[in-house]
């Protein structure tokens, strides 16, 4: 937002809307100054694309204060959609299959997108349909909470598909 106050702005009348909030009226630009200087307070454009402009009597202090503290509200929370990764192999054990499979859930219900992955070790190249196998169990598993953003690829010696919370 820019303050009317300064040398660029040109408009002979402006909408002026007071320090509540309410409109005012449609007056001269010198007027609205001398309007804003009785309150103590500063003179914003609103919107100089309208005709005529519009400008609102209020604290430009606090409303700078108030911006930056939403814009880090912002990036606070758009910092939760973060990637957390489950790592599985072949040879699992039910009871390990379970824990992390409660681990994924619980990174999904905190609202965190998930990648799985599946890492194959030595020999277990040669039996990649088993690992799919499991992929396809966790995959049926995970949805009801999640939908997996498509089907598992083999990546080097990973097998890895990520899943976006519903």
């Amino acid at each position: 937002m820019l303050k009317p106050n300064d040398r660029t702005f040109t408009a002979e009348q402006v909408r002026l809307i007071g320090p509540d909030g309410d409109q005012l009226d449609v007056v001269p630009y010198a007027r609205a100054r001398e309007l804003a200087a009785e309150a103590g307070l500063d003179l914003v454009l609103v919107s100089d694309r309208s005709t005529p402009p519009v400008v609102r009597i209020m604290n430009f202090g606090k409303l700078q204060y108030e911006q930056k503290k939403n814009l880090k509200a912002q990036r606070k929370n758009s910092a939760a959609q973060k990637l957390k990764e489950v790592k599985f192999h072949i040879n699992i054990d039910d009871h390990d299959y379970e824990t992390k499979l409660k681990h994924a859930l619980d990174f999904l219900e905190k609202g965190c997108r998930l990648k799985i992955t599946l890492a194959l070790r030595g020999r277990e190249m040669a039996h990649q349909e088993l690992a799919f196998e499991l992929m396809d169990k966790v995959m049926a598993d995970l949805a009801p909470y999640a939908d997996a953003d498509g089907k598992p690829k083999l990546l080097g010696r990973n097998i890895s598909v990520n899943f976006a919370p519903k």
